[in-house]
């Protein structure tokens, strides 16, 4: 296990490297630059400014000089926060998208794992219906439009709940339920087809047969294996909804890391694009890393060696 995590380790930093390489690539060869919209400036003080952050230089040597500062954090200053560094914004943004994505992770694996296990148990039956009918809207129905309906119908037909910012928990109702919606619908439709699966596994007839209630076999036998699939998808959807959804927050005004992302892309600000990137970036490789660990230690036949 521990050759496994040093590999894997190695790996990600690997990994990193070509994303680093691949995001300074898409941002120095874009059209435009990061005051190519400041037309009121003379052409002096833009060539000035060009010439402060190394823009002039040639394309290896900023490469080289980003390289650099990545490998000691440092994403450098922003270009339209007067003052403020790429790594201070992250720091601010962070704990809020933090917040919203870990209430978003709980209630989409709780809400989706319990509506996936009804729909298996009662396969075919009227709540299996109503259970896929929820799944089916939360694949097509995008994350936009679900923050839309929320704010219109229970925020400001209902006043039910706040309408949009970030002040007090109720203000974080209406976007986790809306980011998490999807996760919900995924990991039912996931759960369920699992579950269905394991009903039909020999060890399963076999606890039947024993004279096992049914709630016994499910609870010991179903859920453990049948859950197995939807830890592989955590990985991904941890680091995603951590993160932040940029279009949810945009819309319901989180000053988390989305805003900014979903900001800087109109303002320009590639050191802010490109730092939080990097920063997704990590979350990701090392959240799968992490549910790699934990498949390993829930299921006993899965051994990673050397060889693996």
């Amino acid at each position: 296990m521990v050759k496994y995590i040093i590999k894997r380790i190695i790996y990600i930093f690997i990994a990193l490297y070509f994303v680093v390489s691949a995001t300074f690539a898409l941002m120095h060869f874009a059209p435009g630059g990061p005051f190519s919209d400041e037309k009121q400036l003379p052409p002096e003080i833009i060539q000035s400014l060009n010439s402060f952050y190394g823009f002039d230089k040639p394309w290896y040597e900023q490469y080289a000089s980003y390289l650099y500062s990545v490998i000691q954090w440092d994403f450098g200053p922003s270009f339209k926060y007067k003052d403020r560094t790429v790594n201070e914004i992250i720091n601010e943004g962070f704990p809020v998208s933090l917040t919203l994505g870990a209430q978003s992770l709980i209630l989409a694996v709780v809400v989706g794992v319990l509506i996936g296990i009804i729909a298996a148990v009662k396969h075919n039956k009227m709540q299996d219906y109503i259970a896929m009918i929820i799944a089916v809207l939360g694949i097509s129905v995008p994350s936009f439009i679900m923050s839309g309906f929320l704010q219109y119908f229970i925020a400001y037909k209902m006043g039910l709940l706040p309408i949009a910012r970030w002040e007090t928990f109720a203000h974080t109702i209406l976007p986790s339920i809306a980011l998490a919606f999807a996760p919900i619908a995924f990991i039912a439709r996931l759960t369920r087809s699992n579950m269905l699966e394991v009903f039909n596994q020999e060890y399963v007839l076999t606890a039947r047969a024993k004279g096992l209630s049914e709630s016994a076999v499910v609870a010991k036998h179903v859920i453990r294996n049948a859950i197995l699939p939807v830890i592989t998808y955590l990985g991904p959807l941890a680091a995603s909804l951590i993160t932040g959804s940029f279009v949810v927050e945009k819309i319901f005004g989180i000053p988390g890391i989305g805003m900014h992302f979903v900001t800087s892309i109109s303002n320009r600000d590639y050191t802010i694009i490109m730092g939080i990137t990097v920063f997704y970036s990590i979350l990701l490789l090392f959240a799968v890393l992490i549910v790699d660990i934990l498949y390993a230690l829930i299921d006993p036949r899965i051994r990673y060696d050397s060889k693996t």
